[in-house]
């Protein structure tokens, strides 16, 4: 896989005009805003103690205002440059590098509606505005340059979503094995089971993956204890959320999420809200796929309201606490659109080439919680769940 990133001046250049931009202004102090750094290839580790301008106009050459300590902290990058010493002198040259355009983004949320993407302080925004532009969020132009995926990076994704897809069946196999010889096991035991599988295999994660049974699988982020978690018994209900990626840069993750009773004969109502959840998340998916396929415009919004309705229609609303989904890349949380109309209002469409997760879930405090995952790449022309298999039925481990 080549992980090479290069800045693409065209690119983004043609983005701003086909959105009706006149530019993109981009701002750092002290690391404030990765995204920009990322999207703009800074290396790592440069000394940066003063704030920095980089204006990509839609037409013509880019502008760099820097420091006169760190004149060389945008050398990297195309276009002219402004050093500026005073507070004086920087506010003059941005009313001067800024002249002409009208309205510009930055990577700032207009009532902090998408946080995700608001790197750029409040204060900051203002002074923009006083040299007379209008500012607007930059919110979709970052999913088009953090957040669509190479050829190269989506197959990492399907190797990684193969092997941890794997990773449940051995996980379920070992619970049950271990109970029908008569032994013990607790969470801790699959956590420690399920990080080796991965760390040995040339794939990590950022975090010990979610094992938990009964109320802890109510807890949508359990964590489980290095000591004294739970055992595993016949009769609980067990929820295993794992996520990894290839240890090679540039590689993505992939993140699932199956339930499994221990025994033959599951409740009754555990089977009704797996299959509550389960048509949410199905109900999502089609709904995906069926705007991809048709070129039809689709938010992050609209999805989570899709699955929220069905959980809510069967009378499990307020027992579904969390966003339907997250994009994902490099990062577990990427920063692309998420499927959000509860923790927040993420208007941010779903462009193609992005993949994201869709992950509803039902948790009844003190008894069990299910949820179940899978993963969302838009072809551009429809929606693929990718992965070799999904979660259609309770899995049942036998005792």
């Amino acid at each position: 896989m080549d992980n090479s990133k290069t800045f693409d001046l065209a690119a983004i250049q043609e983005s701003l005009r086909e959105s009706g931009i006149d530019g993109w202004l981009f701002y750092d102090f002290r690391g404030s805003d990765p995204i920009a750094r990322n999207i703009l290839c800074l290396a790592e580790g440069k000394m940066g103690t003063r704030r920095w301008f980089y204006y990509v106009p839609a037409e013509g050459e880019p502008c760099k205002l820097v420091h006169a300590i760190e004149t060389a902290a945008l050398d990297n990058l195309p276009g002219s440059k402004t050093v500026y010493l005073t507070w004086q002198s920087l506010d003059a040259a941005l009313s001067e590098t800024l002249s002409g355009a009208a309205k510009i983004a930055m990577n700032y949320s207009p009532g902090n509606e998408v946080p995700y993407v608001s790197r750029v302080d409040a204060g900051t925004v203002e002074a923009v505005r006083n040299t007379g532009v209008d500012v607007v969020t930059s919110a979709d132009l970052i999913q088009i340059f953090e957040s669509v995926l190479s050829a190269g990076q989506l197959e990492s994704h399907r190797r990684a979503g193969a092997h941890i897809r794997g990773l449940v069946d051995e996980v379920f196999a070992l619970v049950g094995d271990t109970l029908r010889a008569g032994k013990t096991i607790t969470e801790r035991d699959v956590c420690d089971y399920a990080n080796e599988r991965i760390r040995g295999e040339g794939y990590e994660n950022d975090h010990d993956p979610i094992v938990g049974v009964n109320e802890n699988a109510a807890d949508p982020h359990f964590e489980v204890p290095a000591e004294n978690s739970s055992e595993i018994r016949p009769g609980d209900l067990l929820l295993f959320d794992v996520w990894a990626k290839e240890t090679e840069p540039g590689s993505i993750y992939a993140d699932i999420t199956w339930c499994a009773f221990i025994g033959s004969e599951p409740p009754e109502e555990m089977l009704t809200v797996f299959n509550v959840v389960r048509d949410s998340r199905k109900a999502a998916c089609t709904r995906a796929h069926e705007a991809f396929s048709s070129g039809e415009e689709i938010r992050g919004c609209d999805l989570d309201r899709i699955t929220r309705g069905v959980i809510t229609d069967a009378g499990y609303g307020e027992y579904f606490i969390h966003r339907t989904g997250h994009n994902l890349h490099e990062f577990i949380h990427g920063n692309g659109a998420n499927l959000d109309d509860l923790e927040t209002h993420d208007t941010r469409r779903l462009v193609p080439g992005t993949l994201f997760t869709v992950e509803p879930g039902i948790y009844l405090p003190g008894r069990f919680g299910i949820r179940s995952e899978v993963d969302v790449y838009h072809t551009g022309q429809g929606a693929e769940v990718t992965g070799p298999e999904h979660q259609e039925e309770l899995v049942r481990i036998e005792i």
